[in-house]
């Protein structure tokens, strides 16, 4: 096998993609910007029956997928046999002992924005992880140096579309724009060379790629050898989120209407678009395609404190 194709690809992705729908509503998908290549999807929290925004309700489902998140696809699929050959759940179950461990307990971790990425990266627009990133940690107090993951399409022409991943959660959106975009930049327009600032993940998937099956994993890392033509068909591409506070939420004990709160992201959505625009032009992004999610929260401090509690984690 020399290459793989998207019906391969798209196998290895996890989880049910309808389950988004009951902690995220869409309120617009692929926005365009005239003279740029970035498609912008806007999410808000859904409204539940009661009337109440729950970002509790949105961690604990986060949480759910936390092994298909931090822990390789090869070592899942060993659990899994395992538990199946002498009917138990204890493989599994070290496994998720293991990915919740591997989260930091710092009160300002961007781990949650990190996994949030992840499940609408795979769930929302089809891009399988194909880089453990959690895995790598070495130490559970320090984040990983490099991208927040790395994702993977296919062209029908047989060139992989490599997505690098890049998420911040603030309290303003101009700040979260600013500060993800400038992130996201090198990995997309550095040239080429030992020093780049993706060389180090570009080494780490041509040894940890893992996409369960050994032969498709096999041609996943011949994309990166550079020894290797099919290093020549990879196209660097950007999925990023920004998550912020949003005024058009309802206060605590006050009823919330889910059409005023996708009133309010649509009509916000002219200015993160115009503020997305501008930073675009000014990282030199703009002719990269980058998949790039607007998600306006009750309070980011607040999701943070959510996603600590439902991992059980007593922040530092």
């Amino acid at each position: 096998m020399s290459n793989i194709t998207a019906t391969e690809l798209a196998a290895q992705l996890t989880g049910d993609p309808g389950v988004l729908d009951v902690h995220l509503t869409l309120v617009e998908r692929d926005v365009v910007i005239d003279g740029q290549a970035v498609r912008i999807h806007c999410h808000c929290l859904s409204v539940d029956g009661n009337g109440r925004v729950q970002p509790q309700r949105l961690a604990e489902f986060m949480r759910n997928a936390v092994v298909d998140y931090a822990i390789p696809r090869s070592q899942v699929a060993e659990a899994r046999a395992r538990d199946l050959k002498y009917n138990s759940s204890e493989a599994t179950t070290a496994l998720v002992e293991r990915a919740k461990r591997s989260f930091t307990d710092l009160a300002n971790t961007g781990e949650g924005g990190e996994m949030l990425l992840f499940l609408l990266a795979e769930r929302f627009l089809k891009l399988p992880q194909i880089l453990c990133k959690m895995d790598l940690k070495t130490d559970t107090r320090m984040h990983y140096h490099g991208a927040d993951g790395v994702y993977a399409g296919v062209t029908p022409e047989g060139m992989l579309k490599l997505y690098w991943g890049e998420s911040k959660v603030y309290e303003t959106a101009s700040a979260a724009i600013r500060d993800c975009l400038a992130s996201l930049a090198p990995f997309l327009i550095e040239p080429d060379h030992e020093d780049a600032e993706r060389e180090r993940d570009l080494i780490l998937l041509s040894d940890k790629a893992d996409l369960a099956n050994l032969e498709l994993t096999a041609a996943l890392k011949r994309y990166f050898d550079r020894n290797s033509v099919m290093s020549n068909r990879v196209q660097y591409c950007g999925v990023a989120l920004v998550g912020f506070d949003a005024p058009f939420y309802p206060a605590d004990n006050v009823k919330a209407i889910a059409d005023e709160i996708v009133k309010g992201s649509r009509e916000a959505l002219t200015g993160w678009r115009e503020a997305i625009g501008k930073r675009l032009a000014a990282e030199k992004l703009s002719d990269m395609e980058i998949e790039l999610f607007c998600i306006p929260l009750p309070s980011a401090n607040g999701f943070r404190s959510a996603f600590l509690k439902a991992m059980g984690i007593n922040s530092q």
